[in-house]
């Protein structure tokens, strides 16, 4: 019993620390001031667009519920970042307990699916909008969008769960530093002295889900209003803009961080993967609310 209990605790740690941007200690304390301004900005434009949605009459449409639905995602997105890593870089408050670290996994990750989730809503509201417009406002009806919202949800804590779980359950025997902002499924992963093949498998099976199966569905939505109509294209442009630029902004450094590790880890500098690690949840919160309409 003395054993398994000395055990228990060797393997699983009590905190990690984050120890920030590696080879840019030099500059720790300027790193913090675009991200405050950032944070400033997210917060601002998220709640002034959350505000509106729900005061303004002329916004009670489906393609701002979706928005409104994003910037929620996006505010638990950066809060659940910004904060800790201003901590790490003004304050020197590295240390973050082993259960806040699965829970900043969860809410990062969770958040991810959300917005990708939400890309695929209102992929398939531009292809209504263009190709039903008739049919339009019985198609997304209030009750509709609060039942795929409420879908989009649960397949993201489905699938999200098991991720946090497999890093849970894996003994910890390789120190308890890890070299990001944040906690990163992986740099989490890499810690562990066990057999962490399941973790990585779920991890590239999520990150195919999320990613690839909804970039896939959101092709999908745009050829088949390609196809509809001879002006399909140029109506798309006009009525979708915000979604593509919200698609493209999110997508860009996803694929960047996804094909660099694949591809090009060993050549890519562990500071620049972290960088783009952090554009890549901090650019959406902060393009999206300038992006509506």
């Amino acid at each position: 019993m003395i054993m398994s209990m000395l055990s228990q605790t060797v393997l699983t740690p009590v905190s990690f620390i984050l120890n920030g941007i590696p080879g840019l200690e030099d500059m720790n304390m300027w790193i913090p001031f675009p991200l405050f301004s950032i944070y400033i900005v997210v917060m601002v434009g998220n709640c002034g667009l959350l505000y509106l949605t729900c005061y303004e009459n002329s916004l009670h449409r489906s393609m701002y519920y979706f928005f409104a639905m994003l910037s929620l995602t996006d505010l638990v997105m950066c809060t659940s970042t910004i904060p800790k890593a201003l901590c790490i870089f003004w304050f020197h408050l590295k240390e973050i307990s082993f259960n806040e670290c699965l829970v900043q996994m969860f809410l990062i990750y969770a958040s991810i699916g959300m917005e990708c989730g939400m890309l695929i809503l209102m992929a398939l509201d531009c292809y209504a909008a263009i190709c039903y417009l008739l049919h339009y406002s019985t198609i997304l009806t209030n009750p509709g969008i609060a039942k795929v919202g409420l879908a989009t949800f649960l397949r993201v804590v489905m699938l999200v769960t098991p991720l946090t779980y497999t890093i849970k359950r894996l003994p910890y025997c390789r120190g308890n530093i890890l070299y990001h902002t944040y906690c990163d499924h992986m740099s989490v992963a890499k810690l562990s002295c066990g057999n962490i093949k399941v973790s990585v498998i779920y991890g590239l099976m999520v990150a195919l889900l999320f990613g690839g199966f909804d970039i896939l569905c959101i092709t999908i939505s745009y050829t088949m209003i390609s196809l509809s109509l001879a002006d399909a294209p140029q109506k798309a442009f006009t009525t979708c803009t915000a979604h593509i630029c919200s698609t493209v902004f999110f997508y860009s450094p996803a694929f960047f961080c996804f094909f660099s590790h694949c591809f090009g880890g060993h050549k890519i500098p562990p500071s620049c993967h972290i960088i783009v690690a952090n554009i890549y949840l901090l650019l959406p919160p902060t393009m999206n609310p300038m992006l509506m309409e």
